[in-house]
């Protein structure tokens, strides 16, 4: 009897074996009918689902070929009809997608060595082909997924693989020939699209290809910059990271640009500052100093550093250089205007109550200016919440200190 139950499992195991790999034959010759795509999918999925052909690299491999199939049939029907379903850029993204998912995961399995120990491939040279083949349909796929306002994964994913491409090992010798400037956009837009699906990790990754493909666009390296800070501030555990690379995507940024884009030499300078290495920090401006010394943003980056490891007559007399300049920027005259103020609350305390000069002496040193520098702030922007504190506060300073003044 147990004879007969063994013998019965076997054969219903076999017979189970046997539909499912009749299940993706049937997908096989429903492949490139675009009425049929729904039927072979679900097909193929159910031999995926099954243990008798879930390890089948055949069944990958024919539900690569389903989704590759369907996105030909949409470019054949573009061409006759743009508004047939088959066509529907987005529908053909995701069947692009879909296809490189299966293909992927076919590959390994279809490499695995026979019984004799030989690895003899029997599709892989058509995955090869397909996914080389379609390289440009990816880029293009990920502008339809971002117009569909599927930024992440989608665009993301399609921009990535466009970019990857000439870097895929399996694809060999058939591995696209891509230009640099066109790899760095791809990665760069799906870095946006990574970022706009709040997938700031990935835009980090994303944005780094960009660089190291050797982008001219400052903003890779800005968005880079702001996605390790962004992480920064939500991710205590990779602080020390996120400081890492904030330096080196600083370094990189200034070392291409120069002056030209102030961020990254201010970013630079901070990587040192919260480091406590204030001797590199400013041994850093002194030397840009050397050669541009009529430079707002130098003097008020130099009095940031000073200010940082507590020399504050120093700092206050780099703030109030680069306020003398006209093409001083908001940022720097806002700065300016709190050290003032800082400053001259600490000064006010000193003098005794009775001390109408000393007093007069603090009001003239730093009230005023901070109040002159703050309203010239005003001016180029006049809905700051930081700068209307700051105005608050020294109005207040001057009207409890010296309302006789006033």
């Amino acid at each position: 009897m147990k004879k007969l139950l063994t013998f019965a499992v076997c054969l219903a195991t076999l017979a189970s074996a046997s539909a499912q790999k009749e299940n993706v034959e049937a997908a096989k010759k429903l492949s490139g009918k675009f009425d049929k795509l729904e039927d072979a999918r679900s097909l193929i999925k159910q031999a995926m689902e099954n243990p008798a052909t879930a390890n089948d690299g055949n069944t990958y491999y024919i539900a690569g070929k389903i989704e590759f199939d369907a996105f030909n049939k949409g470019l054949q029907e573009k061409m006759i009809n743009p508004n047939s379903p088959s066509a529907d850029p987005v529908k053909m993204a995701e069947e692009l997608l879909n296809g490189y998912q299966w293909f992927i995961k076919a590959l390994p399995m279809d490499s695995v060595p026979n019984e004799k120990g030989e690895i003899k491939p029997k599709y892989s040279k058509d995955i090869v082909g397909k996914l080389a083949g379609h390289t440009v349909d990816y880029f293009t796929g990920g502008g339809a997924m971002w117009e569909a306002k599927r930024y992440y994964p989608e665009a993301y994913q399609c921009f990535m693989i466009y970019g990857d491409m000439p870097d895929l090992a399996f694809l060999g010798n058939k591995a696209p020939k891509l230009e640099a400037a066109d790899r760095a956009q791809a990665y760069y837009n799906a870095g946006i699209a990574a970022y706009s699906g709040n997938a700031v990790p990935e835009a980090a990754t994303a944005f780094h290809k960009a660089r190291i493909a050797g982008s001219d666009d400052p903003n890779v390296y800005i968005y880079e910059l702001a996605c390790w800070q962004n992480i920064a501030q939500n991710d205590s555990t990779q602080g020390a990271v996120a400081e890492k690379n904030i330096y080196e995507i600083a370094k990189a940024g200034y070392d291409k640009f120069g002056l030209e884009q102030p961020v990254f030499l201010n970013n630079l300078v901070n990587t040192y500052v919260l480091a406590e290495d204030y001797e590199s920090a400013l041994a850093t401006i002194n030397n840009l100093l050397a050669t541009n010394p009529d430079s707002a943003n130098l003097y008020g980056l130099r009095g940031f550093v000073y200010d940082r490891c507590n020399e504050d007559q120093k700092s206050i007399d780099d703030y109030l250089k680069a306020v003398s300049y006209e093409d001083c920027d908001f940022e720097n005259l806002k700065n300016a205007a709190k050290k003032l103020l800082r400053v001259g609350a600490t000064k006010i305390n000193e003098v005794a109550a009775n001390d109408t000069n000393g007093k007069l002496q603090v009001r003239n040193t730093y009230y005023e200016p901070a109040l002159k520098i703050a309203n010239r702030a005003k001016e180029m922007n006049a809905n700051d919440s930081d700068l209307e504190y700051v105005l608050e506060n020294i109005n207040y300073a001057i009207d409890t200190y010296f309302p006789a003044n006033r």
